[in-house]
């Protein structure tokens, strides 16, 4: 059986480009008869709070997305260490000593428009007492090969990661297991094999399936999908401040708010009320639209915003 999976971060509540990548999710794996896991994204204890958690749990049963499964991630740790074992049994952590500062010193900027990390603490090795003792941030040594690979609708994923983004955190160092990592693990013991995501992580991915390959575990279908901007052409983000569901709920109906996010996706060709299940008995990815919009909440109302007066996004290598 094909697996899906939806996996917010709990950093805040839900906003409508979460919603929207919720439905398509949503509409990818109830169209193809697949199974479809929500992942509460957890880790990170500085910014995630378990009522935030609760929140986007709640508005995505508003908007009519049901899930086949639960998890939360920070339940997930035995397999994330147990990762980390493996990778440091075949020699691939090491340690790092960069500071911000000094690693914005020449830095080179990776496709996503963050700071690379030129690897320039490979040759460290870890602690006597293993991965456990480190108080440091703790690298994994990637291929200096390349990765080739297109998603399904044929956007280039084909990246050379360990020189493009550098050799990825792994572990931070207060501790908590950093994305990369944990997100590849999670896919595979969960047995997804579809990832339908915006595409603003599309630059990532050639790093995931580097992992992924290191830790001998299969490579899911991936597949990206536009993405809702702010009028300023950054796209929608709760460290931006964009309008919560909490916010769309107290003046729109779930079903305004799914009209509006399937006419914004090119599902439908004007914002009329609608559910998920209505969009279900024609939905193929043919339909849908690939250049992002730009969104406004103004007034109790949801707007899309012409693309003249609104910025663009990094498009994806």
């Amino acid at each position: 059986m094909e697996v899906g999976r939806f996996a917010p971060s709990t950093t805040g509540r839900a906003h409508a480009g979460t919603l929207l990548a919720a439905l398509l999710c949503w509409l990818d794996a109830r169209s193809r008869k697949a199974e479809l896991w929500l992942r509460l994204e957890d880790l990170d204890p500085d910014r995630c709070r378990p009522q935030w958690s609760e929140g986007i749990r709640d508005d995505l049963a508003w908007l009519g997305v049901d899930f086949d499964r639960i998890v939360e991630q920070h339940d997930l740790a035995a397999q994330h260490e147990a990762a980390l074992d493996r990778l440091a049994e075949a020699g691939l952590l090491y340690p790092c000593a960069c500071s911000r500062s000094s690693l914005a010193e020449g830095a080179v900027r990776a496709p996503d428009g963050s700071l690379g990390y030129p690897n320039r603490c490979r040759g460290r090795e870890l602690a006597r007492g293993g991965w456990r003792a480190s108080c440091e941030p703790l690298r994994v040594r990637l291929p200096d090969s390349g990765i080739f690979l297109r998603d399904e609708s044929g956007l280039d994923l084909s990246q050379q990661p360990a020189s493009s983004f550098g050799d990825p955190i792994v572990r931070r160092r207060d501790g908590a297991i950093a994305y990369h990592l944990a997100v590849v693990v999670d896919d595979a013991a969960s047995g997804v094999t579809r990832v339908v995501r915006g595409r603003d992580l599309a630059p990532s991915t050639a790093t995931q399936v580097a992992l992924q390959r290191l830790l001998g575990l299969p490579t899911p279908v991936y597949r990206h999908h536009l993405l809702l901007l702010e009028e300023r052409g950054e796209k929608l983000a709760k460290l931006h401040g964009s309008a919560g569901a909490d916010v769309l709920r107290a003046s729109l109906a779930a079903e305004e708010v799914c009209g509006f996010l399937a006419c914004a996706a090119g599902l439908r060709s004007a914002a009329e009320p609608t559910t998920p299940h209505d969009l279900l008995h024609d939905f193929c990815w043919e339909h849908a639209g690939s250049e992002d919009r730009v969104v406004r909440f103004e007034a109790g109302r949801l707007e899309l915003v012409p693309a003249a007066s609104g910025g663009g996004y990094p498009r994806s290598p």
